[in-house]
């Protein structure tokens, strides 16, 4: 007699499924309901755990809301801590309910060196049964609620390995890239990092400012005091538009060029000893792009170059000059070049920065990003520096145009454009280029003194 085995079947569709991960979340502020949020879209139970658990706003749909003791009793092994480190108080009184769960902390403080020791460390000494682990911090409300977490980066810190796996595999499922900076004792120094304003801009916009400020003066001496001591003239109305249009033209060159700078320097150091802040300076350099491309197309529009314009024609029909004006075809081309020059260099420059943001140049392969970023970067500074040399013309052969023996500004500024341009002509020399290859791919020169010990050795 054959026995039958009996099988449990579910009716199509109702299938049992599996019982999502419980986390717990103490903190019910922005940042809280963000995070739970999260972790809700990405296939976790969330239980809140909050002192006033009936009036504590709204909370993503799905979440449970409890008081801390209740939610600290549940089987969730991970809790993240999103309350200020003043209102830590409440987690010792519940420290055997923690025993053996990770706290997450994502407190941050208001300005550096608030407190003798870091948050989490602090909050360790709380819960010492508990492993402590340091993370998240850099992450906003904002980045949050919105989903803007694909491949941002977070960092963990926290003594127990076991702790920071377990965080660490949580914010993978986030969409996180996570980096581990070791034990607990980094703790301040992540927490110090959502104080940082701006830290990789500082020096480029303190060259761009410095920049500003010297050319700004300078034309100002050369154009507007020197008109008003030499030939008493009141042009000061040109300190807003026109001075501006020069001096903004002159430093975005001056800081495409030191983009390239330091690479054709380096170039030459490696040929010498035979061993091997560029985004944010070509940002700042478009950026006062757009302002000289935007104070060239007022100039047309604004009220001295309408007046003098209208002084011609009224001083033509005044003399009865009817004859036509003599047609200078030099002139002619001079202009167009130089008008051509400026919009296509003006493309490359907007070419150049839409690559540098993070989304495009995630789309582009190695060689591809290279080629733009080096090539078309290399050819942008030629041609804005031909733009400026065409500006320039022979006016640097003129006596007029040395005002107090002071070079005109677009001369200054042409000088680091054409030696990055010089030096990387010559590393752009077969034989040159051919050495560099070689010493980019791992070959040395053997000095002469070496030789001889090696000689002596053998």
């Amino acid at each position: 007699m054959m026995k039958t085995e009996s099988v449990l079947l579910h009716p199509l569709g109702t299938a049992a499924a599996p019982v999502p991960e419980t986390l717990c979340i103490f903190g019910t502020g922005d940042l809280g309901r963000s995070l739970g949020l999260r972790l809700l879209q990405s296939g976790y139970g969330v239980v809140y755990g909050s002192r006033r658990p009936h009036s504590c706003g709204p909370l993503p749909q799905g979440a449970q809301v409890t008081s801390h003791a209740a939610a600290a009793a549940q089987s969730a092994s991970l809790v993240f801590i999103c309350v200020h480190r003043e209102h830590y108080g409440f987690l010792e009184t519940m420290a055997h309910h923690l025993k053996g769960k990770v706290l997450v902390d994502l407190s941050n403080n208001l300005k550096k060196g608030m407190y003798p020791e870091a948050n989490a460390a602090y909050l360790q000494r709380l819960v010492p049964g508990a492993a402590v682990v340091k993370g998240l911090n850099t992450l906003s409300a904002w980045a949050l609620q919105n989903g803007l977490l694909a491949g941002k980066r977070v960092y963990l810190c926290g003594d127990s390995a076991e702790a920071k796996r377990a965080v660490a595999e949580m914010s993978t499922k986030l969409g996180l890239s996570v980096l581990d900076r070791g034990s607990l004792s980094a703790a301040r120094e992540l927490e110090d990092f959502p104080l940082q304003l701006f830290p990789e801009w500082r020096l480029p916009l303190r060259v761009a400012v410095g920049l500003t400020a010297f050319f700004f003066f300078y034309l100002l001496t050369r154009d507007v005091i020197y008109a008003y001591v030499e030939e008493g003239k009141d042009i000061s109305y040109r300190i807003t538009v026109s001075l501006g249009n020069k001096v903004f033209p002159i430093v975005s060159l001056c800081m495409l060029s030191l983009c390239y700078l330091p690479g054709v320097i380096a170039a030459f150091l490696q040929l010498y000893r035979g061993t091997k802040y560029r985004k944010q300076m070509g940002l700042i350099a478009l950026g006062y792009a757009f302002l000289h491309a935007i104070h060239t197309c007022v100039t047309s529009n604004r009220y001295p170059v309408r007046h003098e314009l209208l002084s011609e024609a009224v001083d033509e029909m005044k003399n009865n000059k009817s004859a036509l004006l003599h047609f200078d075809n030099t002139k002619a081309w001079g202009q167009d070049s130089f008008y051509a020059l400026g919009i296509l260099g003006f493309f490359l420059y907007v070419l150049l920065g839409l690559t540098s943001l993070p989304s495009v140049g995630a789309a582009l392969s190695w060689r591809e990003f290279n080629f733009i970023q080096s090539k078309l970067g290399h050819l942008t500074l030629f041609i804005c520096t031909a733009h400026g040399y065409i500006y320039g013309w022979n006016k640097f052969l003129r006596p007029s145009t040395y005002k107090w023996y002071t070079p005109p500004g677009y001369l200054l500024c042409l000088i680091v454009p054409s030696v990055v341009l010089v030096l990387k002509a010559v590393v752009l020399l077969p034989c040159v280029d051919r050495t560099l290859t070689r010493i980019r791919g791992g070959w040395e020169r053997t000095r002469p003194n070496e030789e001889i010990e090696k000689a002596t050795n053998l």
